[in-house]
């Protein structure tokens, strides 16, 4: 299978070359695609440099910083559109380790439409962690599990592996969510369509080089969306109505 490994960035300048490098080194047939949303710290530049020394780094420059959503339904559309068989969601600050990228491709290779790096299976962990932030996460998912319905452990992870004609049922153009919350919805999307779903433990690492995304105002919004997505959900099937049988 033709395998693309997505990276957004946005002033990813001192995470970005290490995690190319170990992501090179432990899966050498994957191609990647650094999505960079104009950096002013350089990023662009230096993905553009790796580019040309590397025929298997590609680089999707977009005008601005719109959202981690926005970025890699961009690099999804790029992928697809080059005939890739697996799209890979990957962080560019080395807290998705490249060395456990096997373990999502292999469940893919197996039947799995949306293979996903899971901290809350058994064998899951986190690194660095303070427990609110454990605390933070685990609590995102269970209630996102719960207003869904869905049975993902690690429902907010961002480390997955789609095969291609998991995202073409998608309608990507219809995902509208950004942040935090866009890694919940289209693991939601993907529940909803009945599409096999399976979590692999991860290590999750604390970045260790740049600055954190995640803010407090991402992760109120991601819920906000949650219970509107579930209200909405729920609401849909009560009124919902059964076609009378015809006597």
């Amino acid at each position: 299978m033709r395998v693309l490994t997505i990276i957004p960035t946005y002033n990813e300048l001192e995470s970005l070359p290490k995690t190319l490098g170990r992501l090179r080194a432990a899966v050498p047939h994957s191609d990647v695609l650094v999505v960079d949303d104009n950096s002013p710290d350089g990023t662009g530049q230096l993905a553009d440099e790796a580019a040309a020394a590397d025929g298997q780094v590609h680089v999707l420059h977009r005008k601005g910083k719109e959202g981690l959503g926005a970025a890699y339904i961009a690099g999804f559309k790029w992928g697809l559109a080059a005939g890739y068989d697996v799209l890979v969601e990957m962080d560019a600050d080395g807290s998705h380790k490249p060395e456990q990228l096997p373990l999502l491709l292999d469940a893919v290779e197996n039947g799995a439409d949306l293979a996903m790096g899971s901290r809350w299976v058994q064998g899951g962990s986190v690194v660095n962690w303070p427990l609110y932030r454990q605390a933070i996460s685990r609590i995102g998912s269970t209630y996102a599990r719960i207003m869904l319905g869905v049975k993902i452990k690690d429902v907010t992870g961002g480390y997955r592996a789609f095969r291609r004609s998991t995202l073409e049922a998608l309608k990507l153009d219809e995902v509208d969510s950004v942040g935090y919350g866009f890694q919940v919805d289209l693991a939601w999307r993907v529940a909803k369509l009945g599409l096999r779903i399976e979590e692999r433990p991860i290590t999750f690492v604390e970045r260790e080089l740049g600055a954190s995304k995640m803010s407090g105002n991402i992760v109120v919004e991601a819920m906000i969306n949650v219970t509107k997505w579930g209200i909405a959900a729920r609401w849909a099937k009560l009124t919902s109505k059964t076609p009378a049988r015809a006597k």
